[in-house]
């Protein structure tokens, strides 16, 4: 990674792959001496994920600041959710005080129709944040559905594509492949 200027990488599309690419990413850096830190937009607490499990015995910071899936709580607690997400998210971002910041599943926040979530979570702000982070932090952002306006600033964009998939079987999520 650039030590003279922070990229800013986005991975979409419907395909899987999207956080196990930051994943990847942050343990590439994190064995480079990079400082990194996920913050998780949806992702709960309450749940264990792979990527937890792992980060805590490498010691990368990892913070889930979700309360799950859109239809698992009301929008109220969503809401609150991911106003103290961004808030938290938008700190760290601005302090530089990481070298690799990777926002987990922010495009699936932005994207949230089920009820509005504008005055918490500003598009708006979200550009400006990213335009007016250090300059040398690299910035990770991953999820479904993408924002125009967020691929337009990055300075990579890989969008993930499914071609075939095991759900379509009837195969559920599996665990250390999932979650």
């Amino acid at each position: 990674m650039s030590n003279k200027r922070g990229l800013f990488l986005v991975y979409t599309g419907d395909g899987k792959g999207k956080t196990t690419a930051a994943v990847g990413l942050a343990v590439r850096a994190t064995g480079r001496g990079k400082k990194v830190i996920m913050i998780q937009f949806i992702k709960s607490p309450e749940r264990t994920y792979g990527e937890k499990i792992i980060f805590d015995k490498l010691g990368i910071e990892i913070v889930q600041k979700g309360v799950g899936f859109t239809w698992t709580k009301t929008p109220e607690e969503h809401r609150e959710a991911l106003k103290e997400a961004w808030t938290f998210a938008r700190e760290t971002l601005s302090s530089g005080a990481y070298d690799v910041v990777i926002l987990d599943e922010l495009n699936n926040a932005l994207a949230i129709d089920r009820f509005p979530i504008d005055d918490v979570l500003p598009l708006s702000d979200v550009l400006e944040a990213i335009q007016n982070r250090p300059s040398h932090v690299h910035l990770v952002v991953t999820g479904r559905s993408a924002k125009q306006e967020v691929m337009d600033m990055a300075d990579l964009v890989t969008e993930m594509k499914p071609l075939k998939h095991y759900y379509d079987e009837g195969i559920p999520a599996v665990l250390g492949v999932e979650f």
